[in-house]
């Protein structure tokens, strides 16, 4: 709260029709009308999920998933993810029957924009194949886990470590 006016950050700016900071001091460029009507929008998805989402949730939910912490409904810049893993940042899209491929396309690319990658798992294979669905969703976050930041290539390094190993003595 600011001492001078008693108004929470989200509250100043309101007032002042400038985008509060989210995260970890960074603005997603939204107005803070815009960003509490899809916090509200949001809220109201987690308070009633489709079939697919709660079943999918209840694999997901409390860290089932091999240790991974997953959010429900999250807003991320101006969309609002399904499930988001923020450790992998990792997005899981449950999409039903109808579903703009375009619109999709365009926002994945801005999502990867913020270094989230997007996978997309459909009603029927979460309500007909839920192991597969979890194989796929841990693969994928086996395939985007590192030990360091910037890994060295396949190999690299190796050598090193074994002769150093020998050395020792």
């Amino acid at each position: 709260m600011d001492k001078m006016t008693g108004l929470t950050p989200t509250d100043m700016a309101k007032r002042l029709k400038t985008p509060p900071l989210q995260g970890r001091g960074k603005g997603w460029g939204l107005s803070a009308e815009k960003l509490a009507e899809l916090n509200k929008h949001a809220r109201h998805m987690r308070n009633n999920p489709t079939e697919p989402e709660k079943r999918l949730w209840r694999n997901l939910s409390k860290g089932q998933l091999n240790g991974h912490k997953f959010r429900r409904q999250q807003v991320i810049g101006c969309y609002i993810a399904d499930f988001t893993c923020p450790r992998s940042k990792l997005i899981v899209e449950v999409d039903g029957d109808t579903h703009d491929e375009v619109k999709d396309m365009v926002r994945e690319d801005i999502l990867s924009e913020h270094c989230y990658r997007v996978i997309r798992v459909s009603n029927h294979d979460v309500m007909s194949n839920m192991e597969g669905v979890l194989t796929f969703i841990s693969g994928t976050l086996r395939s985007g886990d590192s030990t360091h930041p910037n890994p060295s290539p396949k190999g690299e390094g190796l050598d090193e470590a074994i002769s150093l190993e020998g050395s020792v003595g």
